[in-house]
């Protein structure tokens, strides 16, 4: 099932868009002295005097969290660009925000203005919301139904190493020095010159084709270059078939989504993972790092080369969970990845608690920091996106984006403006907060979630039917209010649409 086509898009669509943005969240870790001492001179060759220790905490917490403001701005506009330019040709013209972005904050230097890499972080953010909502409904839409559990987590393990890469790019003896630390921002442009390449030789998502453009001969040509082979009347009449089940293939809105009885678990479900993915304590881990290793005897020279090792534990995790998910299905590795972090939480919070009580301590805390970061890719990492792709038809899945990257960015936002406040009131009992979210999610999922592996759209949408209370009929229909037909009219209407190659307005 792994055409050279389906691996060329998912390699390319993964590079310029999920590996941007793991990369824009290391990339300001090594350079941060530099910045801040760029951001000091700054302001006393404007004003005649030093910036205060206030101001310049201020200035440089807005520069790290203000990519959230830019990520939450993608999300909530990507549902009216991908229905009107479509998955393939959204990521393309996403790379416009990279390119612009990684001049602003490359050149930021040069210029003596520190307002033109706040302003480039915040264009990153912009194309990072959209990527994060396009490229897994794009891979989601390519991929058939036995893959599309491992094609999902490519988008996480470009997310994994895009944050070893930027840790590897600002080492020292790279682009970790005073006069240098622009290149990091400038090196952006080279995944978004790569997919801006080779993208445009790839098709468009075959469902978009058919559902939303009606344009059943390049579907039919999308599926046989993605799917490798020349007979797809299987694939077509798969997709179809839900369609006719479905009755419904105008694109609704995010409120229309939230109003559906029959996809009220499944929001719910969504909601629910997306939040726990960010608040289940991974940032609060990346800023205990240093203080651990520094704790274990670790020399400070030596700290930037054994941070690797938690890039390249987090890599490593994420390709295994792309290997073995369509073996052991979304929902263990989701429940058991939430649940391994539960532990490893508790036993953290002892270690660090009792650090300097015995000498060994501190190494089990960076086994710890090592065995949650694993837990995390192994599921919650990056199978959220995956569910996201899966729960919803094609007529609701922009919105369930958008519903999905907005609490995903809300979620980040708020880690990062809460978590200085928790950790000055609770210290190492900070983590028992994080354990209380994963616990809290790992019991939601454990009731809640059916398996999705190798089930198509419409099958995981009977499996929530019984939850939605809503009787099966209804839920295959998945009718709006004021938006109903009669079958017989619907199905005319659909046949000629595809049968002529024309778009039709309204539902069909």
């Amino acid at each position: 099932n792994w055409s050279g086509s389906l691996i060329v898009a998912s390699l390319t669509g993964a590079f310029g868009s999920s590996f941007l943005y793991g990369y824009n969240l290391s990339v300001v870790n090594a350079p941060a002295v530099y910045i801040k001492k760029f951001y000091n001179e700054t302001w006393e060759r404007r004003y005649g005097f030093s910036v205060d220790e206030s101001t310049l905490t201020l200035l440089w917490s807005i520069t790290v969290s203000i990519f959230a403001i830019g990520g939450l701005v993608g999300a909530i506009i990507v549902t009216p660009i991908v229905k009107f330019f479509g998955r393939k040709c959204t990521l393309l013209l996403n790379n416009v925000f990279a390119v612009t972005a990684a001049l602003l904050m490359s050149l930021s230097l040069l210029a003596g203005s520190f307002e033109m890499l706040i302003l480039g972080r915040v264009i990153m953010g912009v194309d990072a919301g959209i990527s994060l909502s396009a490229l897994p409904m794009y891979l989601s839409e390519i991929s058939p139904k036995e893959i599309r559990g491992s094609l999902g987590q490519v988008t996480a393990i470009f997310i994994c190493i895009g944050v070893f890469a930027g840790q590897v790019l600002g080492l020292p003896e790279i682009f970790g020095q005073e006069s240098w630390w622009p290149y990091l921002f400038g090196a952006i442009i080279v995944p978004s010159l790569i997919q801006v390449v080779i993208l445009p030789f790839l098709p468009e998502s075959p469902r978009y084709l058919l559902l939303e453009k009606h344009d059943r001969s390049r579907a039919e040509k999308a599926f046989q270059i993605f799917l490798g082979k020349d007979d797809v009347s299987h694939e077509v009449e798969e997709v179809l078939a839900e369609s006719r089940v479905q009755r419904n293939t105008k694109l609704v809105s995010v409120l229309q989504l939230l109003q559906t009885r029959a996809v009220r678990w499944q929001v719910l479900t969504v909601v629910v993972t997306m939040g726990c993915y960010q608040l289940c304590g991974l940032n609060a881990i990346w800023y205990y790092t240093n203080n651990i290793f520094s704790e274990a005897g670790i020399n400070r020279e030596t700290i930037p080369y054994v941070t690797l090792s938690t890039g390249a534990v987090e890599t490593v995790a994420a390709v295994f969970s792309g290997l073995v998910i369509e073996r052991l299905g979304r929902r263990p590795l989701l429940i058991g990845g939430f649940g391994l972090m539960v532990v490893f939480f508790a036993v953290l919070t002892v270690s660090l608690t009792l650090q300097h009580t015995t000498y060994w301590l501190p190494y089990l805390s960076i086994f710890c920091i090592l065995a949650i970061i694993a837990s995390f890719c192994i599921g919650p990492g990056g199978i959220p996106f995956v569910l996201t792709g899966e729960f919803f038809q094609q007529s609701q899945r922009p919105a369930a984006f958008m519903i999905a990257g907005t609490v995903n960015w809300l979620s980040n936002f708020a880690v990062g403006l809460l978590f200085p406040f928790i950790q000055s009131g609770l210290q190492t009992y900070c983590f028992l907060v994080f354990a209380a979210i994963c616990f809290a999610g790992a019991t939601y999922l454990f009731f809640v979630l059916p398996e999705t592996k190798n089930k198509t759209f419409h099958e995981i949408s009977q499996a929530f039917a019984k939850r939605n209370k809503v009787p099966l009929e209804m839920q295959e229909m998945n009718h709006y209010p004021g938006e109903r037909k009669s079958s017989e009219e619907q199905e005319s209407n659909f046949t000629s649409a595809v049968d002529n190659g024309e778009t039709k307005k309204g539902i069909v």
